[in-house]
């Protein structure tokens, strides 16, 4: 029941943990409803989860939070040099197109440089942030802020290079799952407009959209995402007032015809809202708990048998002068023990369920599946708990032994 219970606590502990616990309820998504008038994005009339191009690239422009970070999946051809001069085989590589405010607004740890500022996201340099996977791929290791990274076809000077960050949930974005590894690179995002750069992800459209790239930017096509950072409540009030009457004036283009329909989620809401852990994980967890409760249960019958059974000892030890709460207290403790002994097999059998998930699901659990420091604890204290409270009534009907009647059978 222990080693069921934990291997399905731990996975939704780790799919509901705060991933960036220090800031979270200062960083909100915004979300706006473009959408179609007569078809709303979501069944629960929820406002798309993306922003269309130019709605994102409008409310960026009106710089109206302390730090607001654009964004877009984004991919690209990686063109190697070997340390001898020689070309090596080019590969794809994951990105993030974004603007400079991303790398502080998110905390992301650097290793070496830093990213770029909003004067490389106006002037569209090509400049890269690689993260130290990459890194150790090219450079081995080395500090390569500096160096050049053909990348797409172009030249991009190297500014940063990130150290070791993977939050879990990946919660910046979760349109394209809210697990996957964060991105190898990271490039201004206006080099998507000149189309330097390539993006990727969903995108999503609502009205056809006609021949040519500019007319993509300025469709109803939602793919870009928009994160501000609002320090305090006031913040929130001024910001969420600023997207409101935004709406109100598209209204007035004839656009966002659910004019009211804006929203501002801090991190954990936005998680919620998207449901980042999974119903079936939900229920998976609800029927382990649900079989360690018929495992406490049939403990409760072999605690009862056990203690029954040495009636006569415990008749021996009141005659002795031993009280009930001393007699209580006793057995109590041995069921603790008892408890302790199989929290201990059942983190074995935790960590062989945990080690099956992640062989059954793949890559993506791999981080998800581990028994970390305080599911240890909590699996440990669960089972004594339990067992305690499993000893409960044996331990009281063991007490109402009557030590006379014993005396007499012996």
């Amino acid at each position: 029941g222990i080693g069921a219970s934990m291997t399905t606590i731990t996975i939704n502990y780790l799919m509901s943990a705060n991933p960036i616990p220090h800031k979270s309820e200062q960083l909100f998504y915004v979300q706006l409803d473009s959408w179609d008038p007569t078809d709303p994005f979501a069944d629960d009339g929820s406002p798309p989860d993306q922003l269309t191009y130019r709605d994102a690239t409008a409310l960026w422009n009106a710089n109206k939070a302390s730090r607001q970070a654009l964004m877009a999946g984004s991919a690209a051809v990686i063109e190697p040099k070997g340390s001898d001069g020689k070309e090596t085989l080019p590969f794809m590589a994951t990105g993030r197109a974004t603007t400079g405010d991303f790398f502080p607004m998110f905390t992301v740890p650097f290793l070496y440089g830093s990213g770029w500022d909003k004067d490389a996201d106006l002037k569209k340099d090509l400049v890269v942030v690689i993260n130290k996977e990459l890194n150790e791929r090219l450079f081995g290791g080395g500090d390569s802020t500096g160096q050049t990274l053909r990348l797409a076809g172009k030249d991009f000077r190297i500014v940063g290079v990130l150290d070791f960050w993977q939050p879990r949930p990946k919660f910046y974005d979760i349109t394209t799952g809210a697990f996957n590894n964060s991105e190898e690179f990271f490039v201004p995002f206006s080099l998507v407009a000149e189309q330097i750069m390539s993006h990727s992800g969903n995108t999503n459209c609502w009205k056809p959209v006609e021949s040519g790239f500019q007319a993509f930017l300025d469709s109803e096509c939602i793919w870009t995402q928009l994160w501000v950072e609002l320090p305090t409540s006031a913040d929130v009030e001024q910001y969420q007032s600023f997207i409101n009457a935004y709406a109100s004036e598209q209204h007035q283009f004839g656009r966002f015809a659910r004019v009211d329909n804006n929203r501002l989620s801090d991190v954990m809401s936005w998680l919620e809202q998207r449901q980042v852990v999974s119903e079936d994980a939900s229920m998976m967890m609800a029927l382990s708990l649900m079989f360690l409760a018929v495992c406490l249960l049939n403990t409760v019958g072999l605690l009862l048998a056990k203690f029954l059974g040495k009636a006569s000892e415990i008749g021996v030890r009141q005659a002795l002068g031993a009280s009930k709460q001393d007699l209580f207290s006793q057995h109590l403790i041995e069921s603790g023990c008892i408890g302790l002994a199989g929290g201990l097999f059942g983190l074995l059998l935790s960590y062989l369920g945990l080690w099956a998930v992640r062989d059954m699901y793949g890559n993506w659990m791999r981080d998800l599946a581990v028994l970390d420091l305080n599911m240890v604890l909590l699996a440990i204290l669960l089972a004594v708990v339990s067992s305690i409270i499993a000893g409960l009534y044996p331990t009281w009907r063991a007490c109402q032994v009557q030590p006379s009647q014993q005396l007499k059978a012996q």
